[in-house]
């Protein structure tokens, strides 16, 4: 079930999701729909189910869910992040495989790359907005 697997062998389409500081690197093969994370089952590295159901959007939004065996290695961020990273990857993977989903997969926007991330604390500050209280008397 790793990606040296002979099933995770040849020709592959590839696409690098990103979300706040996780990033994934997604590779495409021609299958029958089985998902590996840093080499364990999609089902066990994705812990709470609704997570899996985030990282198949984009192959349910093209109607290709049990088309492709995906090989993933994500680093970074949390569960929740490293989810979205990879649903970002899978969805520029697509595009790799065929340029005409671009419409469906920009439409559902799954291929918007999210900008937020943590803001970086500032000097003088204890947060970075939050202002020390201040003290009247």
């Amino acid at each position: 079930m790793t990606p040296t697997d002979p099933k995770f062998t040849g020709k592959y389409s590839y696409g690098t999701g990103r979300r706040k500081t996780a990033t994934a690197r997604v590779r495409l093969y021609e299958g029958s729909g089985q998902v590996v994370v840093n080499n364990k089952p999609a089902k066990t590295y994705l812990s709470p189910a609704s997570l899996l159901d985030v990282v198949l959007q984009p192959l349910v939004a093209v109607g290709m869910k049990d088309r492709f065996d995906i090989s993933i290695i994500v680093s970074g961020g949390g569960p929740r992040g490293q989810a979205d990273a990879i649903r970002h990857g899978i969805a520029r993977a697509l595009l790799d495989v065929d340029v005409t989903m671009r419409k469906t997969l920009k439409s559902a926007g799954l291929l918007t790359r999210d900008p937020r991330a943590k803001e970086r604390k500032k000097p003088g500050l204890k947060r970075a907005r939050r202002a020390p209280q201040f003290a009247k008397r």
